[in-house]
């Protein structure tokens, strides 16, 4: 069963009068999830330089630009300790209490230079070593999501076996709490409203560059946290050129990774510019969209990947001798602080390595239709809860027909 998410009843600012999102209640249950799950793995502590990952577990957010700028330990029986930049780099999270706020050590992915790459790196171990030791934990292993080459190393050097903490953080972010799909609706009402300042503005004459630039302001006004990009593709162009939009282009949009509160974006639109779409562009999408739907109906809790990946148009189907050339044309991916979570539902891995969908899971799932050189991009996406019975779709706007932008009338 697909239904429509209730719709919001509340804004980004905390009130009294409404539950809108709690977030001191989010940072504590996400941190049960993440020991829980670290615990069902026997990882008594794990070292996280994802800033998701970080995130998660900690709440703290601060200026990601290089790799392991920050990173943060997470132990099932003491309070995560934060290790990050201090001065102007220094995030802002008066919840954690200073006595667990270190000093980071990183080394620019290697910018410094050898030498000093490899000194600040055996620092770093020194660091985490001394720290794992004090909390009794030094001769246990060691979950790490995703480390360069000298900190693996130089941990190993240091005496301390490490194993790979990402599938238990993974299975902790899968199911969202309620404080987490309300931050993901957050995210999908924000990027819907820069669809509406880019509808409005689409008209022949603007450039696709134009049309990104009017979505950016619009979501950022309305409280995006961040915006990797809206990606508008008019005709048959790439995105992100300046191509000149003209009558009876089809526009298509990505709104993806535009943030509130961390939480992510990724949905599809598509336009025809001042007139009717032809009948071709019609097929399509009228093709698209059932497939897209059919699939949405499938995915229910208990049901696996596999069984509604079998769905998908095959690689053959779209003139592809190997699913490997296109895993993300059609499929599903698990959303939150990160772009791909878990599950994913696609050909490629689905069929051979299911996953089992569960009630709480929030996902993006898109299906494409085989590229026109004629025509262009068509491609659509829907961010999806998934129910008891079935899966509730976050996004508001219509998307049964094909929108047509500034229709240009002729006299009869």
């Amino acid at each position: 069963m697909i239904n429509l998410a209730p719709r919001l009843t509340f804004g980004g600012s905390a009130n009294d009068w409404n539950e809108g999102i709690d977030f001191s209640r989010m940072r504590e249950e996400r941190l049960a999830k993440a020991r829980a799950s670290l615990k069902k793995h026997g990882m008594p502590v794990c070292l996280l330089t994802r800033p998701e990952n970080i995130r998660y577990a900690t709440g703290g957010k601060a200026l990601d630009f290089i790799d392991q700028t920050r990173y943060t330990l997470v132990c099932l029986d003491h309070d995560p300790i934060l290790y990050e930049p201090h001065g102007t780099l220094a995030g802002v999270h008066p919840w954690i209490k200073p006595e667990n706020i270190r000093q980071a050590f990183q080394w620019a992915n290697q910018a410094c230079g050898p030498d000093a790459t490899w000194h600040t790196a055996k620092k770093f171990a020194e660091q985490i070593k001394n720290e794992l030791k004090a909390l009794g934990l030094d001769k246990e292993k060691i979950g790490i999501d995703s480390l360069d080459e000298p900190g693996r190393q130089t941990l190993k050097e240091a005496g301390l076996e490490i194993t790979n903490a990402m599938p238990a953080m993974l299975e902790a972010r899968a199911v969202k709490t309620r404080d987490e799909i309300n931050c993901l609706k957050m995210a999908v009402a924000i990027a819907e409203v820069g669809w509406s300042a880019l509808y409005e503005a689409l008209k022949p004459g603007v450039r696709d560059r134009d049309l990104v630039a009017v979505a950016n302001e619009a979501m950022f006004k309305a409280g995006a946290e961040s915006i990797w990009s809206a990606l508008v593709s008019s005709g048959a162009s790439g995105y992100g050129t300046d191509k000149i939009v003209q009558q009876g282009d089809l526009i298509n949009v990505d709104f993806v990774r535009c943030t509130y509160m961390g939480y992510n974006t990724c949905f599809y639109r598509n336009a025809v510019v001042g007139q009717n779409p032809t009948d071709k562009i019609k097929d399509k999408y009228k093709r698209m969209y059932e497939r897209l739907y059919r699939v949405l109906d499938a995915i229910k809790p208990g049901v696996t990947t596999a069984e509604v990946a079998k769905l998908w148009e095959s690689a053959q189907q779209k003139g592809y001798s190997s699913e490997d050339s296109v895993w993300c044309d059609d499929m599903g991916h698990g959303i939150g602080l990160w772009l791909y979570e878990y599950p994913i539902t696609n050909r490629l891995w689905s069929l051979d390595y299911p996953q089992t969908y569960q009630e709480g899971m929030t996902m993006a799932v898109e299906a494409l239709d085989t590229l026109d050189p004629e025509i262009g991009r068509l491609k659509l996406e829907e961010m999806i809860v998934v129910t008891s019975n079935g899966v509730e779709v976050l996004n508001r706007q219509p998307i049964k027909d094909i929108m047509i932008a500034h229709p240009i009338l002729m006299a009869e």
